[in-house]
């Protein structure tokens, strides 16, 4: 079921009226957040819909093992088993056609003929967020961080709350669990923030990013003839396209828990403002970046082994980080091209003599342009369909014009602009929800603009998230 679709603005607006008539009765309330979890994720495929049970049955079982077990040893085993039933899936179902595909093509050129493997596995919409967060459940209680939570239904809820389940953000035990366990109060203040994020999230989405869509498409599809200034042109569409419509999910999915008295993880803070990659990962898919940090960069040493250790346990970090992403090499390629990215700025920091740090509106500028610089071309790894074919365009790019330069710019500057303004001012006021704080007549006026576009040059058609396929 898409956000951006009849059925769920109807789905929503039934499972929230029955919400709010049970906001005495926590069980039956939670019982609804499970059921709707259910629908919202089973609309898609009711199949599939038996992995997230086991899931969370499995990680379930397995933690209340852990809260009973003193045994170092035995606690070590069901972690084990927690994490292995959980990677598995993930990679039965993510990266199977990738890594037969990959020995096919070494096979192949070894001089060897493979015969055709004919299991095409479907990838399960949102396995990547949901299988993340109960293991962070796991890890969590296996670390004494976290108490195993006794009630599965309250469980069901943390591992299926249907808001964040497909794409995030990727939730904590520490965060998510201890509200599901509560009563719930729907503040004024919830209710005004919720509205603002959910009007702004459909509005990056269906505007911005759907807007954009089309001059992405155009330009990295294999074989069309783009070349001169409308490839950076087309990189920057993708660009901003991929945040819009990833920030534009990330805000709605807040804005609804907002509306049900849940506070969802922080996972985007105006990226593209950042000054070096450590900011821009800050900024960025905070909780994954959060969850890699945690459970991956710090486990192999994190920082605390000397340089170049750090460097190479942020390129580990990083190309398991676009693995994630996606089964392809295009998607290491880029996870790759971030770590070397990370680690050739902190060797250039470390470099640079003590005290010589300067700062100044025009630098920091200068910084944050350069940083935006390397993240779109990192994102022309991302968005192209091989390696190759990233290279091929970035080879076509230059500052000659053509004949659709002039209406490629003007499309481009016309779904940009609002989100340049609204991303100004709220890193101005140092509040991303400063719209929804300002004077009654400056706020009637910005949802009223924002309402109209979305009526009149929003996408009439349901465009899945970008994020959904991994």
């Amino acid at each position: 079921m898409l956000f951006n679709s009849v059925v769920f603005l109807w789905f929503f607006l039934i499972v929230y009226s029955l919400y709010l008539l049970t906001m005495r009765r926590l069980r039956l309330q939670n019982a609804l957040l499970l059921v709707a979890g259910y629908v919202f994720y089973g609309w898609w495929s009711v199949k599939f819909l038996s992995l997230l049970v086991w899931t969370t049955v499995f990680d379930y079982v397995i933690a209340r093992l852990l809260g009973r077990t003193e045994d170092q040893r035995r606690r070590k085993i069901l972690l084990v088993f927690s994490l292995t039933s959980s990677l598995t899936i993930l990679g039965v179902f993510k990266y199977f056609n990738f890594f037969a595909d990959s020995l096919a093509a070494v096979l192949t050129a070894l001089g060897l003929h493979p015969g055709s493997h004919v299991l095409n596995v479907v990838l399960p919409m949102g396995i990547s967020f949901y299988t993340f967060q109960t293991m962070a459940y796991v890890i969590e209680v296996y670390k004494r961080k976290t108490e195993p939570c006794r009630n599965l239904l309250d469980f069901a809820v943390y591992s299926a709350f249907f808001p964040q389940l497909v794409a995030g953000p990727i939730e904590r035990p520490w965060s998510l669990l201890p509200q599901v366990q509560r009563p719930r109060q729907i503040t004024p203040a919830m209710v005004n923030a919720g509205l603002w994020l959910v009007l702004w999230g459909y509005f990056k989405k269906l505007v911005i990013a759907d807007g954009l869509a089309r001059l992405s498409e155009v330009t990295f599809a294999t074989g069309l003839p783009v070349h001169g200034v409308d490839v950076i042109l087309g990189i920057l569409a993708f660009t901003v396209q991929i945040y819009a419509d990833f920030s534009g999910y990330t805000d709605i999915a807040r804005g609804l828990a907002h509306l049900l008295g849940f506070e969802l993880l922080l996972n985007f803070r105006l990226p593209y403002f950042a000054k070096d990659p450590s900011d821009f990962w800050q900024r960025w898919h905070i909780s994954l970046s959060q969850w890699y940090r945690d459970y991956l960069y710090i486990p192999l040493g994190g920082s605390r082994h000397g340089e170049w250790k750090t460097c190479r346990n942020l390129l580990v970090t990083m190309l398991l980080c676009g693995l994630w992403h996606g089964a392809a090499w295009h998607f290491v390629a880029w996870g790759g091209y971030h770590g070397l990215l990370s680690a050739a700025y902190r060797l250039a920091g470390r470099l640079r003599p003590a005290g010589s740090e300067r700062t100044g509106p025009l630098l920091n500028l200068g910084r944050t342009l350069l940083m935006f610089a390397f993240a779109a071309l990192g994102w022309t790894l991302f968005r192209a369909n091989t390696v190759s074919d990233a290279w091929h365009l970035l080879r076509q790019a230059s500052f000659a014009t053509t004949v659709s330069t002039s209406s490629f710019v003007k499309y481009l500057a016309l779904c940009v602009s609002p989100l340049v303004v609204l991303d100004t001012w709220q890193h101005r006021a140092g509040d991303l929800l400063a719209p929804s704080k300002a004077p009654v007549v400056l706020r009637g006026l910005l949802y009223g603009a924002l309402l109209v576009g979305l009526i009149c040059i929003g996408a009439r058609t349901g465009v899945d998230f970008i994020y959904f396929q991994f």
